[in-house]
């Protein structure tokens, strides 16, 4: 089964090319480390208002995936990425 990431977004423009929520300024990464950190998705929702429930669950998604890489896809970019993510356009 393979799930849409729609809310991953990567940009060489913003924040260098990382994989980031809906086009904004904030890392797939940082929202990962903030869940590791034993941080609920209310107070990450709290510090960052911009951010909805389903982003943080494809935050998630995304980082499963960048370590496995079966069954997921995220939404199409225009540059290939490094290493063995390949080209998603």
């Amino acid at each position: 089964m393979v799930t849409k990431l729609d809310r991953i977004t990567f940009s060489p423009d913003i924040l260098g090319g990382k994989a980031c929520i809906r086009g904004m300024r904030i890392s797939v990464s940082l929202v990962v480390n903030m869940v590791v950190n034993d941080m609920s998705r209310e107070e990450i929702i709290d510090q960052y208002p911009y951010l909805e429930d389903e982003d943080i669950t494809q935050a998630l998604k995304y980082a499963a995936w960048a370590s496995d890489d079966r069954g997921l896809m995220p939404r199409r970019c225009s540059y290939a990425l490094p290493g063995r993510y390949g080209h998603f356009s």
